[in-house]
């Protein structure tokens, strides 16, 4: 049974600093993409930022210097790390791992989400 667990959101203010972690069971991990989406209330899924099993990482733009994503092979486990948290960071974050190996694939097994809340 595959299993994505976030954990570490919450209620933070702007400026504040929060790390998300997802733990991956169930599939491999260490040579699979892996990736944070959000849902802001009202508006559509967006995707934050993957890091490559190759341990290279991206973002979307109004992320940039302020995110850090990274994984550890030996526990299983992506987090994201978010300084400077500003109020239209609010939203239900996401993990997800993609369904291929080496970069192939889409991201097809998700988690349940956790809540993050930035009050300005």
């Amino acid at each position: 049974q595959v299993q994505l667990v976030e954990s570490g959101g919450g209620l933070v203010q702007a400026g504040d600093s929060l790390r998300l972690s997802c733990a991956v069971s169930g599939r491999p991990f260490s040579n699979v993409d892996m990736g944070w989406f959000r849902r802001a209330p009202g508006k559509e899924r967006e995707w934050v930022a993957t890091i490559t099993w190759r341990n290279l990482p991206n973002y979307r733009d109004s992320v940039k210097g302020r995110f850090t994503i990274s994984r550890d092979n030996a526990k299983n486990t992506v987090f994201l790390q978010m300084n400077s948290l500003k109020a239209e960071d609010t939203a239900v974050y996401y993990c997800a791992s993609k369904g291929g190996l080496y970069g192939s694939g889409s991201y097809d097994y998700w988690g349940q989400g956790t809540q993050v809340t930035v009050s300005s």
